[in-house]
């Protein structure tokens, strides 16, 4: 019974500690330092995870994210892109070019993703987001 108690208050220990330290700073140790900016979307979900199962140390990682500045995005980088800046990457027959897509990509976050892996799902939008974003139908 006694090593019963032991493996669980470790287990405790284990995971109100791995709680204690916040999502942004042990994912991006390099954030740290900044002192505003955009929030990073990422950050703040997995930090409210944290205040979900366990609401103190959720708090802490929110407060230690913000006083090291981990939770906010490298300067000049946003977590979306611009409408007309998507809109160059249409071609002349109304699709979406994979070749400017992915040179957009890495230009705006420095990201090299794999657009020609054949493993890619694409989807297809409908007419009201492509209004949504100010894009006319072309086809």
């Amino acid at each position: 019974m006694r090593l019963q108690s032991r493996v669980i208050g470790g287990v405790l220990v284990a995971t109100l500690l791995t709680q204690l330290s916040a999502c942004g700073t042990l994912f991006y140790p390099d954030r740290r330092g900044q002192i505003e900016g955009k929030i990073d979307p990422v950050v703040t979900a997995l930090n409210a995870i944290g205040i979900l199962f366990y609401v103190l140390p959720g708090l802490i990682a929110f407060g230690v994210d913000f006083a090291t500045g981990a939770i906010y995005l490298p300067d000049g980088q946003t977590a979306q892109v611009e409408p007309e800046q998507l809109q160059q990457t249409i071609g002349a027959n109304g699709q979406v070019d994979p070749l400017k897509l992915k040179a957009l990509i890495q230009a705006e976050t420095g990201h090299d993703l794999p657009l020609d892996d054949l493993r890619l799902v694409q989807q297809h939008g409908s007419l009201q987001q492509l209004a949504a974003f100010g894009l006319q139908p072309a086809a």
